[in-house]
């Protein structure tokens, strides 16, 4: 059995209270809360003293091993072969723009690219211009309105021998739903075609495995799994070093560097480490890939519970938008409330120290195909592993209690 307990015992913003009521933080998808080993980690690359890369000082030379060890974490975390395959940025947006870019160069008027319906926007609108800028046309792929589901085929149906690339969700931010990603890759590859993949919500919920989907690029963001806020990149080392990268004339020519604008947060990059091996100390076994999977698994069963105990207890005037089932899915629900706008109702919850997104949370392509769009959005709700079976009856009875 997972301890929550225990776990929850490394976070201090979980003694927060509100109105003298303990704060419960179901607004995972947006961001979680960080352990005391990553403020630690980050505080004292900042205490030592930090400097930039390639100097012949010790402060230097730090940089240079945060850089290094953060690297490595990210290629144990994604199951990457090579820790030069990761690559650090602003944020997953920021690298994803800077990465269409860049294929974008490859492109020929003709060609064509698919995105989903599925999708966060990040994941949409990027590809979407360097479509349009190069001449080439987007197709969608859109998921079932009912379940929420992708059917690979979707996707599939679109492919020719003109796609150049398919940008794909590991799981859906605002629906919660994964699709069968690996064969996703397996058709886009079957045509000649890349493969991106926002991993950003699926990354604190599941295990990533690079080698097993296929992909040949795939992004994530720290702060979704309980570290800084950095986002984070893999790509095929040889797609890497054969792309041209969008950089200044000095910066490195060769390796992940190549695509790392600018100077980066060398404290964020501990932080990235630490939260990586946060996440591994929930598991065991002979080394850190293998713990970070261990630990998904442990914690798998509870959040299965926690879903399991939302779902029963909503009431008839919650409707829950996407699948319904505990399968393929993480614990993230999109619902809307009778008689209530999703801000009325996040607000609501706010006061009673339930703290939950309202709006379209940057999931325009699933809000605009299921009609809420207009409508301002859903509610979104969240769990992660520090969420304790007591929040969520806290949850459920406060939505009872808005029942119209």
């Amino acid at each position: 059995m997972f301890d929550v307990s225990a776990a929850r015992a490394h976070f201090p913003a979980l003694t927060r209270t509100h109105r003298g009521a303990p704060v419960a933080y179901l607004d995972g998808p947006g961001g979680t809360q960080v352990p005391r080993s990553v403020i630690e980690a980050m505080a004292e690359v900042l205490t030592l003293g930090v400097s930039n890369l390639g100097g012949p000082f010790d402060s230097s030379q730090l940089a240079e091993r945060v850089t290094r060890e953060a690297r490595m974490a990210g290629a144990d975390l994604f199951g990457a072969g090579d820790p030069e395959e990761i690559v650090f940025g602003q944020n997953m947006t920021s690298l994803t723009f800077s990465l269409s870019r860049a294929l974008a160069r490859t492109w020929r008027p003709g060609d064509r690219i698919v995105v989903t319906s599925l999708d966060h926007d990040a994941n949409v609108t990027p590809w979407r211009l360097a479509a349009a800028d190069s001449g080439v046309a987007t197709d969608i792929a859109r998921f079932d309105t009912a379940t929420g589901r992708l059917d690979p085929a979707a996707v599939g149906e679109l492919l020719t021998d003109r796609t150049r690339l398919v940008a794909i969700t590991h799981a859906s931010n605002a629906l919660g739903v994964i699709p069968d990603v690996a064969a996703i890759c397996a058709a886009a590859r079957d045509v000649g075609a890349l493969t991106y993949v926002d991993a950003v919500h699926y990354t604190p919920h599941g295990v990533v495995d690079v080698q097993k989907t296929g992909a040949d690029f795939l992004a994530a963001s720290a702060y979704k799994f309980h570290g800084p806020h950095v986002g984070f990149l893999y790509g095929r080392r040889d797609l890497l070093e054969e792309l041209t990268a969008f950089r200044v004339r000095p910066a490195p020519r060769e390796g992940a560097g190549k695509w790392e604008t600018g100077t980066q947060s060398f404290e964020s990059l501990a932080g990235v480490t630490a939260a990586i091996d946060y996440l591994a100390s929930l598991g065991d076994g002979d080394d850190r890939r293998q713990r970070i999977v261990e630990a998904h698994r442990r914690v798998a069963g509870h959040l299965r519970s926690l879903t399991e105990m939302f779902l029963d207890g909503l009431g008839d005037h919650v409707t829950l938008h996407g699948p319904s089932g505990l399968d393929e899915r993480t614990p993230t629900f999109a619902v809307t409330v009778a008689g209530s706008s999703p801000q009325e109702v996040a607000g609501s919850l706010a006061k009673a120290g339930l703290l939950v997104w309202s709006g379209h949370y940057y999931a325009i392509e699933p809000m605009t195909q299921l009609g809420l769009l207009d409508r301002g959005g859903a509610v979104r709700v969240g769990f992660i592993h520090t969420t304790t079976r007591s929040e969520v009856e806290r949850l459920l009875e406060a939505l009872e209690s808005l029942r119209p």
